[in-house]
């Protein structure tokens, strides 16, 4: 048995996928800025294409900001169920290989190929078979990265983006984290990133140099971690066997609610689509969550959490109409949404898990 050190693992990441999958279904895109998401003022860029990306295009962009950088961008309004369609037939293409496939998320995955259902030993030529059919099949491009752990692979993943692979073997991982920029490290923000420039830490060099006690004090749990990490050792396994933590439904509005009664109108479309999702899931949840954020932009939260598991949106609504008179909304609101968590399908305490959470902006 090969020890985690020695895996051969793939990390395949699908270029600019939701904006793609549009460009390939409707040819007239295709060559053009494209932007998935909520094209008014208060929407939201949920995906950019590589044209758009030229003019400084990026996810999370507002949609104002987004037509400023770029006049011509054409807005497109997701398609999850399209996205998700497609999503199936590249994890069948995964599965070839390997039965070691953890999906983070529709548009990227890890496989562990250490021992691989055609026996080649290159992860390097699995992962170029991989995107070659990917390409035949579904008709859209994806990079990958290789190496003996997923953050290696992660980061590998991005380097010759878009349509692009790169191969970190173990003799040379811990040579590139040190020559690697600290904002390049997966797991690292811009936040914690410009934490670290004010200790002189820019590059995985800088931060190899500084002991654990000094990572621990200034960066508490994560401190040992990044400790870890830049030395090559961190060998977190593939699981295959990822599952929801949470399901939830979020809406953003054109214009800004200053009344309870007008924000109880719209929790129940809410609610309705978060039944459906559940349903769809096939789950249900004891703790619901009002998610509320305001015209500044802050963000607050009110839970509540159940004796039984729910799904049903009349007591979905019952439960959040009851957070939301909690206490008095401060003042007007741009978002609400309802999240369930704590949900019935948890195979074991400890087992990672991942948010399911598609927003919709309108």
């Amino acid at each position: 048995m090969n020890s985690l050190a020695d895996r051969k693992i793939i990390h395949v990441d699908m270029d600019a996928f939701y904006a793609s999958v549009e460009q390939m279904d409707n040819p007239e895109l295709q060559g053009k800025p494209v932007a998935v998401g909520g094209g008014g003022d208060r929407g939201v860029v949920a995906a950019a294409s590589y044209e758009a990306r030229k003019f400084g295009v990026r996810s999370a962009m507002s949609g104002f900001q987004a037509r400023k950088n770029c006049p011509d961008l054409i807005f497109v309004k997701p398609r999850f169920d399209r996205y998700k369609e497609i999503s199936k037939q590249i994890r069948a293409i995964f599965h070839r290989y390997s039965d070691l496939v953890e999906p983070l998320s529709l548009d990227e995955a890890f496989l562990d190929v250490t021992e691989n259902k055609i026996q080649h030993p290159s992860a390097t030529q699995i992962a170029a078979n991989i995107r070659h059919e990917i390409f035949e099949e579904v008709g859209l491009r994806a990079s990958a990265g290789i190496s003996n752990s997923k953050f290696v692979a992660k980061i590998a993943s991005d380097i010759n983006k878009p349509n692009g692979q790169k191969t970190i073997p173990p003799e040379d991982v811990e040579l590139f984290l040190e020559e690697l920029p600290i904002e390049k490290f997966f797991g690292i923000g811009k936040v914690t990133a410009s934490k670290m420039f004010q200790f002189g830490i820019f590059t995985g060099r800088d931060l190899k140099d500084k002991s654990l006690d000094f990572l621990t004090t200034h960066f508490k749990k994560s401190g040992e971690h990044y400790y870890q990490v830049v030395r090559g050792n961190y060998f977190s396994e593939v699981k295959p066997n990822r599952i929801q933590k949470s399901v939830a439904a979020e809406h953003t509005f054109s214009k800004n609610l200053t009344s309870e009664i007008f924000m109880m109108e719209r929790l129940e479309s809410i609610a309705e689509e978060l039944q459906n999702r559940l349903l769809r899931s096939k789950v249900a949840g004891k703790t619901i969550t009002l998610k509320i954020k305001y015209s500044d932009f802050s963000v607050q939260t009110r839970s509540k959490t159940l004796t039984v598991f729910v799904k049903d949106k009349h007591i979905l609504l019952s439960t959040v109409k009851e957070l939301l008179y909690q206490e008095k909304v401060r003042e007007s609101v741009r978002l609400l949404g309802i999240s369930v968590s704590n949900l019935n399908n948890k195979l074991q305490q400890d087992e990672k898990v991942m948010d399911i959470q598609l927003k919709f902006h309108f």
